[in-house]
């Protein structure tokens, strides 16, 4: 699956640069919308095929939260060791991690509030995060714990990257890994700004 997610990328970055106007963008962008609705569609049949999931889920109860602010500190201590090495201030590479692969929102954010070229860093950060993601999580559910496969998603789990980790996993992990996504993407409009105030 990793070659064939590889391959898949490698193609469409040699289409994008040779084979489509630039006009056909949007309508790119839709197909990707509806292709990624109709893959989140069949995760959310296979899950609620399985209902002992949700008893599980009950038990967990408020320990779920554990998992998305695991996640959280990870991101941003990360970024922040980072920083060092790449010679990036301390908040302002806490605040790229805060992105959680949102690279959409947190880049925007970012670039508004502080300026284009960080904005710039985010954005690739995050798109990075996200492409490693989707290549490493079919090796990370082969040779690790499932629930470690939630980590490297991050704010994705709940939407591009759940489909890999339902199909790699079982419905109790996607389940978690989609209510993590939630609780990360609503954390990230809070917690870029609220680190960007330091800068």
């Amino acid at each position: 699956m990793t070659i064939t997610l590889l391959v898949a990328i490698a193609l469409g970055i040699i289409m994008g640069l040779y084979v489509f106007p630039e006009y056909m963008l949007l309508f790119i962008d839709q197909g990707v919308t509806f292709g990624l609705c109709i893959m989140l569609f069949f995760v959310g049949i296979d899950i609620g095929k399985n209902k002992e999931v949700f008893n599980k889920i009950k038990i967990l109860g408020w320990k779920i939260i554990l998992i998305p602010l695991s996640i959280a500190i990870g991101s941003i201590v990360g970024a922040i060791c980072i920083s060092f090495i790449i010679k990036l201030p301390l908040w302002e590479a806490a605040a790229v991690g805060s992105g959680m692969g949102w690279y959409s929102l947190s880049a925007v954010i970012i670039d508004q509030l502080h300026s284009t070229q960080l904005g710039a860093i985010g954005f690739l950060s995050n798109v990075i995060r996200e492409l490693l993601a989707i290549l490493l999580l079919p090796i990370i559910a082969k040779y690790s714990k499932h629930l470690y496969t939630i980590a490297p998603a991050g704010a994705t789990a709940m939407d591009t990257t759940l489909p890999i980790i339902a199909r790699y996993t079982s419905s109790e992990i996607a389940v978690l890994a989609f209510i993590s996504g939630v609780v990360l993407s609503t954390m990230i409009p809070f917690l870029v700004p609220f680190f960007l105030q330091f800068t």
